[in-house]
């Protein structure tokens, strides 16, 4: 069976794994519940590629630094008790994410925002702003019950992230582009706050949706927790975000395949307009 995941998440002590499943880790359980949850799977295709900021840059003969300082806008999500990534975009008071890391499966919001929280690395300090959920603009408030090209979201800061470079808009996406993925929220990673990088591209258009957005397959290893995660152009700009994965067996590494597949949406029509509006704001406006 082709497993359809949109970020699977650990509930007590068990891994949910289901046809249409799309939420980040829950975060706080009892400390037993950490030890005895099993392995989350993660979509790998060969050898675990993801990268450390520092392995990235080193790989790529870059400044360790100036990466650091480039992706600081590559932040967590914690949100009631879930947990995924999201990013500054156009604003350092504005975030991008999938829309099920805001959303449950019963389209209710996980948290009010003194219990939805976005946190920033900059400058090797965390960074932590809550964040406004009645600035929310999504594709879909019932992501779990629709179409994942509809599984985007849009917020606004309580207050700016300052010393953090938000990303801007590439180009709309294309198949076959090159691409970065660089996420926080790894349940697998770091404790799911350390950044991973990883080199790939874009493989096939999947679907388009009504407002635009387009949701496309990539070839970079992903898991449990960063949805929301940024899907960029090799040059640092961002062109959508991850949703999930599609696979017949998560949790062992196969070649990419239509079995076997990340996805993400594009940040097109709708959500790219979206992100303008919500940066236009005189709150976001006084952040830059």
């Amino acid at each position: 069976m082709l497993h359809i995941i949109r970020a699977a998440f650990v509930t007590g002590l068990s891994l949910v794994a289901c046809a249409e499943l799309k939420a980040a880790p829950i975060d706080g359980l009892p400390a037993a519940a950490h030890v005895l949850t099993p392995t989350t799977p993660v979509v790998v295709f060969g050898p675990e590629a993801r990268l450390t900021a520092l392995e990235f840059a080193a790989r790529n003969h870059l400044n360790a630094g100036d990466v650091m300082r480039r992706h600081a806008a590559s932040g967590v999500i914690h949100c009631g008790n879930a947990r995924g990534a999201g990013q500054l975009t156009l604003s350092n008071s504005v975030i991008t994410t999938a829309s099920h890391v805001l959303f449950d499966e019963d389209g209710k919001l996980r948290g009010d925002s003194g219990h939805c929280v976005f946190t920033a690395t900059v400058d090797g300090q965390a960074v932590t702003t809550s964040i406004d959920v009645s600035s929310i603009v999504a594709g879909d408030k019932q992501p779990y019950s629709h179409p994942a090209v509809h599984d985007w979201a849009v917020a606004r800061l309580l207050r700016p992230v300052l010393g953090a470079t938000p990303y801007i808009f590439g180009p709309h996406a294309q198949a076959g582009s090159a691409i970065e993925f660089v996420a926080r929220g790894h349940s697998d990673w770091g404790s799911g706050s350390a950044m991973s990088m990883e080199d790939c591209k874009l493989r096939d258009l999947l679907s388009t949706g009504a407002e635009g957005t387009r949701e496309f397959s990539f070839d970079c290893d992903a898991g449990v927790g960063a949805s929301g995660g940024a899907v960029m152009t090799t040059s640092g700009r961002l062109l959508g975000v991850f949703v999930g994965y599609r696979s017949v067996a998560p949790d062992k590494a196969m070649p990419f395949s239509t079995q076997h597949y990340n996805f993400a949406v594009s940040v097109d029509g709708a959500f790219r307009k979206a992100v303008e509006t919500v940066a236009g704001t005189p709150t976001a406006l006084s952040s830059r």
